[in-house]
């Protein structure tokens, strides 16, 4: 592969609410048992980028544990390798990283050491499979400066957390905006970028000169008009997960079998980290329909249209619906939650009941302790 990988992985935001106080949002759990950044580093080798960099920041314990061994995404080479990037306090900075070009910035030396000739830029919040050699080639062929991964949104989605494009008939970026209030656009960037590394690192270095921090705001949107930035569509199924009603939906759509199978049976795979857990134990009088149930789960209850990652114990009595249990998770008889998420080690007494409604999903988190 002629290029490197780069995944931004340490952001936080204030749509996550409980969620993001364990843990960094690429951490998220995601269908049952994947983390939010095995698409992006399986998507990376897939692709045969055998050089990927992660760079992390906020909340990052978890994270770095789940990163801590290169094999599970087939990294572990004489040639390239996975490299996990914290901010680091020298003589010359004293800051942390204060946005995503600041964040590239800070770790210019990796660029600069490698030899590849192009950089592929994927944010560790994605749930998505994209073959970056595709871009690639339309990136060398449009002659562009950047090549930013798109894609058109339903009517009644959500745009107010997206960049907004708009392009012309050739593909070209004309227009990018931030978040928007108001758009007549549903194409939004996907937050993957394909770009020279040469140019890359002339772009940061004009960046950390003008104390500009920020890749989509002070290089993509500053230069749209001077560069040559240009929209590659992506198809298939695309979701990131960065607000609770986002998180709360993606894995809910794995319980369709079209997910399913494009994820889970369809080639190329997505990897992640094993863990050693016995086989989910169904007992006597648990009923589970239309649901995804994970390894080390022992079930007494009644589940419908839920996801449960692993080791949730299910008492007797016990009705879940319409949620997404977190890993580690007690739950007492004759419990009832429905439209919940409920968050990691929580232990919930007999006989709770924890509603939400579709449109205001409700958090769960009753800790046992203080660890992880």
């Amino acid at each position: 592969m002629r290029a490197i990988g780069i995944i931004l992985a340490g952001g936080n935001n204030r749509h996550m609410k409980e969620l993001s106080n364990k843990r960094a949002i690429p951490a998220m759990p995601v269908a049952g048992s994947y983390r939010a950044i095995d698409f992006s580093l399986s998507n990376m080798m897939n692709s045969q980028i055998k050089k990927v960099a992660v760079v992390t920041q906020y909340n990052s314990r978890s994270l770095n544990q789940h990163l801590s061994s290169a094999k599970w995404w087939d990294f572990g080479r004489k040639q390239g390798g996975l490299y996990v990037f914290t901010p680091t306090i020298t003589p010359e900075n004293k800051d942390w990283y204060r946005g995503t070009a600041d964040a590239l910035f800070q770790n210019l030396d990796f660029l600069k050491d490698c030899h590849e000739p192009y950089v592929v830029i994927a944010s560790g919040d994605g749930v998505y499979k994209l073959d970056y050699n595709k871009v690639l080639e339309y990136h060398i062929a449009r002659k562009a400066d950047i090549t930013v991964v798109c894609r058109e949104m339903p009517e009644g989605s959500d745009l107010s957390r997206f960049g907004l494009v708009k392009t012309d008939e050739g593909g070209r970026i004309t227009e990018f905006e931030e978040k928007p209030v108001v758009t007549t656009s549903r194409l939004v960037s996907c937050g993957i970028y394909v770009i020279r590394r040469r140019q890359l690192i002339e772009l940061l270095e004009q960046c950390g000169e003008e104390e500009r921090f920020d890749f989509v705001r002070d290089v993509l949107i500053r230069y749209r008009n001077f560069k040559q930035i240009y929209a590659y569509r992506m198809e298939g199924y695309w979701s990131n997960v960065n607000s609770v009603e986002a998180y709360y939906q993606t894995n809910l759509d794995f319980l369709k079998p079209d997910v399913q199978n494009f994820f889970f049976r369809e080639y190329p795979e997505i990897y992640s980290r094993v863990e050693d857990n016995p086989p989910a134990k169904y007992n006597h009088g648990a009923y589970v329909r239309d649901s995804l149930v994970s390894s080390g789960c022992i079930l007494n209850g009644t589940v419908e249209h839920s996801v449960l990652f692993a080791k949730v114990f299910v008492g007797s009595g016990v009705v879940i619906r319409n949620s997404v249990i977190l890993s580690d998770v007690y739950i007492g008889d004759n419990t009832v939650i429905e439209n919940c998420i409920v968050e990691s080690r929580s232990m919930i007494q007999a006989g709770s009941h924890y509603t939400g409604t579709p449109d205001h999903i409700k958090i769960v988190v009753e800790s046992r302790d203080q660890e992880r």
